[in-house]
């Protein structure tokens, strides 16, 4: 009983990861094109703007495109997706801590919790890639009908 409840609990916290992971990269990418919540381009670093080819804004018209994509992967194939979007949280906590430092270290700690969580997102992934949850509402299935039979 307390391993089904383990292993639902854990499912559970998949898919809301999962949720989460392919919403907010999308929710993101698509306001990289648009700068609805902030003008992007605030955000680069210095360096980053230098080596890119075009404008900052250009940049970020990459940088969504990155994100939309890595939200569909995370929603499609979390086993991949999930890692790509830690990677791309690692870079944006980089490029947050040259940004005129220290002004943005409060947003690359926050990104950095995200991190983490992309990072818990890819375990669970790959805890969950086969048809684990099926396995085990079969087992839990047929424990019921064992207790059914003892009883």
């Amino acid at each position: 009983m307390s391993e089904d409840r383990v292993r639902d609990a854990a499912y559970q916290a998949f898919l809301l990861l999962r949720i989460g992971f392919t919403a907010a990269p999308i929710l993101f990418g698509i306001d990289k094109f648009f700068n609805w919540t902030v003008h992007w381009p605030d955000y680069l670093a210095g360096w980053i703007n230098n080596i890119a080819p075009g404008s900052g804004q250009d940049f970020m018209y990459f940088v969504g495109a990155v994100e939309i994509v890595a939200g569909l992967t995370v929603a499609v194939a979390p086993v991949i997706g999930a890692p790509l979007v830690a990677a791309w949280l690692g870079g944006i906590v980089v490029n947050l801590l040259t940004v005129n430092p220290p002004e943005y270290y409060d947003i690359a700690l926050r990104d950095f919790g995200l991190l983490l969580g992309a990072l818990t997102l890819t375990r669970l992934a790959f805890a969950f890639r086969t048809s684990g949850v099926r396995v085990a509402r079969r087992d839990r299935h047929a424990a019921r009908e064992r207790d059914f039979v003892a009883a």
